[in-house]
């Protein structure tokens, strides 16, 4: 009785040393899509004439929490409208931590009262860490 041996010259059963990488390439371009619809979500998005300053940048938080105060007076935390007597409960919503630093943001031709207003409404909700936010570069006018 002879043993068939496995011919060297058949292929039929021959491992093949081939990496199909579609279903890679694919999965990398569905992530590429989905990360570049969702940064310009990520940031706040309301037209503020924010005053400029001359200090160095500080390095940003990865999820910051924005009050902005717009030339009308109307004032929002992130993107949401929100009311005077609403932003010391809305603020605890959206922060972990009465610790957490709150970002102000107003527009340079909103009074100077309204947004001493505001920062007392976010000091009276228990906030003590507030940074004012404001365009990196010269003042306007060259004054130093």
């Amino acid at each position: 009785m002879a043993a068939a041996l496995p011919n060297s010259e058949d292929d039929d059963f021959a491992e093949t040393h081939d990496i199909n990488v579609t279903p890679f390439i694919d999965v990398i371009l569905v992530l590429l899509i989905i990360f570049m619809v969702a940064a310009p979500l990520s940031t706040v998005d309301l037209p503020i004439d924010l005053p400029s300053a001359n200090a160095a940048p500080q390095k940003k938080p990865e999820k910051p929490v924005y009050v902005s105060l717009k030339v009308d007076l109307e004032l929002f935390v992130g993107e949401t409208p929100v009311k005077r007597s609403d932003l010391g409960r809305r603020l605890s919503e959206d922060s972990d931590s009465k610790e957490r630093r709150i970002y102000l943001r107003a527009d340079k031709s909103a009074p100077y009262g309204e947004l001493m207003a505001v920062l007392d409404l976010i000091k009276g909700a228990g906030f003590t860490k507030i940074a004012l936010v404001a365009l990196e570069g010269a003042p306007a006018g060259g004054q130093p």
